[in-house]
């Protein structure tokens, strides 16, 4: 799952992008509202997390150009009023759901997880191929009866090619959804954690995991 988060406050910003990170999401950031606009229109996320208060561009505002761009991704956004008339007008701008602070780092994951079961962003949450069996919500993998540890990238690899089992996955796609907006494109980070998922997942001739050259990698039946 990739999430955006746009807010000024250093502090903040840092620990909510801690806890996400360690709930193995990618996270990408940004400190002003223009910035966050234009990442929030140019890249696809799961779910954004937006401050209202935030300079050069109102949280609001950012909304209605995240709106207006067509993205349908999920907004929370965030505010230090309580007032009922503003949450009608954050709502009304095209927000999902609206946070007060201080919150704490549960109310904030059960709000993400609600969002996340709606419709437009639901995916399943167990997914099999042959033997290999993926529980999302869980974060565990079963190959066959025998537990897979998996480290949580490779872990967020292997959800991010089984969800496109059987299609072809580009070293862009894959860096655009398992890592954030400031890696390196040109690293061989990629291929690292395929080697490592392939130590891991292929046993014996058959394999799970195909390089289809010049183009990406696909998951798909044992061959």
């Amino acid at each position: 799952m990739r999430v955006l988060i746009i807010e000024d406050d250093e502090q903040t910003r840092k620990a909510l992008e801690a806890h996400l990170t360690s709930e193995s999401y990618t996270v990408d950031t940004a400190d002003n509202g223009e910035t966050g606009s234009y990442i929030a229109r140019t890249n696809d996320y799961d779910l954004i997390l937006l401050d209202n208060m935030l300079p050069k561009k109102m949280g609001l505002d950012v909304c209605k150009d995240i709106r207006n761009a067509g993205k349908k991704t999920p907004i929370i956004l965030v505010s230090v009023v309580s007032d009922i008339q503003e949450k009608v007008a954050l709502l009304e701008s095209g927000a999902d759901d609206y946070l007060t602070k201080p919150f704490s780092f549960s109310e904030l994951h059960a709000r993400m997880k609600a969002l996340l079961r709606r419709p437009y962003t639901i995916s399943e949450e167990v997914i099999t191929l042959d033997d290999l069996t993926v529980d999302v919500s869980r974060h565990t993998v079963k190959k066959g009866e025998k537990n897979v540890y998996l480290t949580r990238k490779e872990f967020m690899l292997l959800e991010c090619l089984m969800k496109n089992g059987g299609q072809v996955v580009s070293r862009a796609q894959i860096m655009e959804q398992v890592w954030n907006y400031d890696s390196d494109p040109f690293s061989n980070t990629i291929e690292a954690h395929v080697r490592n998922l392939r130590k891991k997942l292929d046993k014996g001739k058959k394999k799970l995991i195909h390089t289809v050259s010049g183009r990406g990698y696909k998951l798909d039946r044992q061959k």
